[in-house]
């Protein structure tokens, strides 16, 4: 189902059982790491993490369970609720705003350093998309704009795979940044880039 595949996730119940404990964040290299929970204003989390009942009443495996089923039926019956407003949410928490943060995720490419294409193993991405699963904007619908992250990397790097999760540190901002792929209320100016780990 939509909200289990979409919002139940290890991490996402994670980051509700620290945030519920009061946990401070971890510094590192004077940059805060932040999970990406803590980028959605508390309403909105609270509304997906409540998803309408309807979609508890979709048998897996259905035709109606298909991604793109469950949205057009979420958009159906519930156009204006609150979940719904989440789902597409651009509504950011101002406090990030000229931040230093840590965050991981995964690479969405959109620009590369001199003209060079994905798969040719050398090719430098400097513009893209953090999102936190893989496959978003690419394989599924992509996450809410406030779940994505516009970074820009004037250094650039090597991207081997999109399956490798990376950690970006640099300095948040709340500036929108529209793209035909995906529309994301944050912005990073990145500083350091390294693969992920725990």
């Amino acid at each position: 189902m939509l909200a289990q595949w979409f919002w139940v996730s290890p991490a996402l119940a994670q980051a509700q059982v620290d945030n519920q404990r009061g946990e401070k964040a971890q510094v590192v290299d004077g940059y805060r790491t932040i999970e990406w929970t803590d980028l959605m204003p508390k309403d909105d989390l609270d509304a997906l993490l409540n998803p309408p009942e309807y979609l508890s009443d979709i048998p897996d495996g259905s035709v109606e369970d298909q991604i793109a089923s469950q949205m057009q039926l979420a958009i159906e019956q519930a156009s204006d609720s609150r979940y719904q407003q989440a789902l597409v949410s651009t509504r950011v928490v101002p406090s990030f705003d000229g931040q230093a943060i840590r965050l991981p995720g995964f690479i969405v490419p959109l620009e590369f350093g001199g003209g060079q294409q994905f798969g040719d193993g050398q090719q430098q991405v400097t513009k893209f998309f953090l999102v936190p699963y893989f496959g978003a904007c690419i394989h599924v619908p992509p996450p809410p704009p406030n779940q994505i992250v516009y970074a820009e990397y004037d250094k650039g790097f090597k991207l081997d795979s999109l399956y490798e999760p990376f950690w970006l540190s640099g300095t948040l901002s709340t500036t929108l940044i529209e793209n035909d792929m995906a529309t994301a209320a944050y912005t990073i100016k990145v500083d350091r880039l390294e693969p992920y780990t725990e």
